[in-house]
């Protein structure tokens, strides 16, 4: 899977991706990162990329021009039928399912991030889907993409090393389910002892344990 990132700050969005699993997933070939920066198709002699939106008001709107030709050429990098993923306050709710879809797909994707008060409206015929994190407000789309790539990407076969690793996390078979909590070494921390029952090696009383105490959201 190839994904491309379209930003004022790519490399905010390559030093995350450059780490961890992520890094990984690059090593072993399941995703390669792309970063495109939406200055390089800015026009005029200072690049523009944003201008007053019509109708007034505060704050600056991504011009159409560049966008689109950023949309074009990371095509011609990942290929036509990649899909075009825009966060975005009016997309659909982004969740454990849509990710799995992604990663089932396995589609290229290109996702792009906004700034500024938002994009000209007129982008959106080029945009497949568009998502949103949730009920809050950032600063710029790198935080959404970044998520959306994460959670994406560690579904891809060999990323996380084990396929149980991936089915029994929070949200993975049942939507209303948090994992259950965790402990490692020591036994006893400040007082604090790991519950007993998972001492024992009993593992049907573990799983019941296990259940019952994963939370219900």
């Amino acid at each position: 899977m190839k994904i491309c990132f379209i930003s004022l700050f790519p490399e905010t969005i390559a030093e995350y991706m450059n780490a961890g699993m992520m890094r990984k997933a690059s090593e072993i070939g399941a995703t390669e990162f792309i970063y495109l920066n939406l200055r390089d198709f800015g026009l005029g002699p200072r690049r523009q990329v944003d201008d007053n939106p019509y109708g007034g008001g505060s704050g600056m709107v991504l011009k159409v021009e560049p966008l689109v030709a950023a949309i074009q050429k990371a095509k011609e990098l990942v290929g036509e039928e990649a899909l075009v993923l825009l966060p975005t306050p009016r997309g659909e709710n982004y969740n454990q399912e849509v990710a799995k879809d992604f990663a089932k797909w396995n589609l290229n994707l290109i996702i792009i991030c906004p700034r500024y008060e938002g994009y000209d409206e007129r982008i959106t015929k080029l945009v497949d889907r568009q998502i949103c994190i949730g009920n809050y407000v950032l600063t710029g789309g790198e935080i959404p993409a970044m998520l959306a790539a994460d959670s994406v990407v560690r579904l891809l076969p060999g990323v996380l090393g084990g396929d149980e690793s991936v089915e029994k996390e929070s949200f993975q078979n049942n939507l209303s389910l948090i994992e259950h909590p965790q402990y490692t070494r020591p036994e006893v921390f400040d007082g604090e002892s790991v519950p007993e029952v998972l001492l024992g090696g009993n593992h049907a009383e573990i799983e019941k344990w296990r259940d019952e105490n994963s939370e219900e959201v």
